[in-house]
């Protein structure tokens, strides 16, 4: 049998989401690829998703749209990226319903494990670091990023704040890392101490992330929260900077008037990887994925893993991911 995650209808992910038994696939066709799941990561955007699902659903909708594992079978005729084979070790992103012990996949979305990632890296091959490439490109369409401006990102503890901030220092940009505890800003500083960090417990934080720019120019900050906090990063941008949003943490909208953008000339940007995948060529999409790989290969240990679940446990896992004050991805094992 083949046991996988679905919902009917939106809301809490612990409530509605549920495990099915159907089934195991018959034989890929052409242009797919039979893979025998071994982990999936339960991402923010993955929970967001079955929250936000509007109505009442009239088949099962399929969860998650990422997992790694081992190759099965090849449809016929079927091309595959370097690497893929039957017997090797897989990761797709994305596909919906990868939350699965079988997955029939399309071949343009298997991507190939390096032989020197694990399987709790492997499971987080491609979403974040991926969403990292796309944020240093936005970045990077700043002129002055890389050169006078400074980078300031919130979250900065999360799988993908870490990223950027490894990336960040492998290509000398300047950083200022916001979290929103000090806890988690002592945690960050163990891991990178020569990126300055701020927590927002203090009621000065914004002062204290001017004085971390030595006197740099804030040009670009990147925001996954919204509501308030992004409200306070417009107003650390120099005139002619960027704020780019790609997550909805916060639940209240961000408190923005038109004079805040016109004073300064800002630019607010909003990137979302689902977006970029379908705008992406495929040669874009190749490259990314190269850059992806290398990234998880040069900062395996910032792939941290918040704890491990069977699929029965399903709804423990569902919790643990949104847990206040966790620290890296929680997987499951199905």
């Amino acid at each position: 049998m083949n046991r996988r995650v679905v919902h009917t209808r939106g809301g809490s992910p612990a409530e509605v989401l549920t495990v099915v038994e159907e089934p195991e696939p018959t034989a890929p066709e052409p242009g797919q690829v039979l893979i025998r799941t071994t982990a999936f990561p339960v991402h923010p955007g993955d929970l967001q998703a079955v929250e936000a699902y509007p109505g009442k659903a009239a088949q099962p909708v399929p969860a998650g749209v990422e997992a790694t594992g081992v190759v099965e079978a090849i449809g016929p005729g079927t091309p595959v990226a370097p690497g893929v084979e039957v017997g090797g070790r897989v990761t797709v992103f994305p596909h919906p319903g990868a939350w699965s012990q079988w997955i029939v996949a399309d071949a343009a979305v298997v991507v190939a494990v390096p032989d020197e990632l694990p399987d709790e890296i492997a499971a987080q091959l491609l979403t974040n670091p991926l969403t990292t490439v796309m944020l240093r490109r936005a970045a990077q369409e700043h002129p002055a990023f890389g050169y006078d401006g400074v980078l300031v990102q919130a979250a900065a503890g999360s799988s993908v704040g870490r990223l950027v901030t490894g990336v960040s220092r492998f290509h000398h940009f300047g950083l200022v890392n916001v979290v929103r505890s000090d806890r988690g800003a002592a945690e960050l500083r163990r891991r990178f101490p020569d990126v300055p960090v701020v927590s927002t417990e203090h009621p000065g934080w914004t002062d204290e992330v001017r004085e971390a720019a030595g006197g740099r120019p804030v040009s670009v900050a990147l925001d996954p929260i919204g509501g308030k906090l992004a409200e306070s990063l417009l107003d650390l941008l120099a005139p002619g900077g960027k704020l780019v949003s790609y997550g909805q943490i916060a639940e209240e909208p961000i408190p923005l008037h038109a004079s805040t953008l016109l004073s300064k000339s800002l630019t607010l940007q909003g990137k979302n990887i689902g977006r970029w995948l379908s705008e992406a060529s495929a040669e874009r999409r190749a490259s990314d994925v190269a850059t992806a790989q290398q990234i998880a290969l040069g900062l395996k240990d910032q792939f941290v893993v918040a704890a491990e679940y069977g699929l029965g446990e399903l709804t423990d896992a569902v919790e643990h991911a949104v847990r206040p004050g966790k620290v890296g991805t929680v997987l499951v094992r199905p």
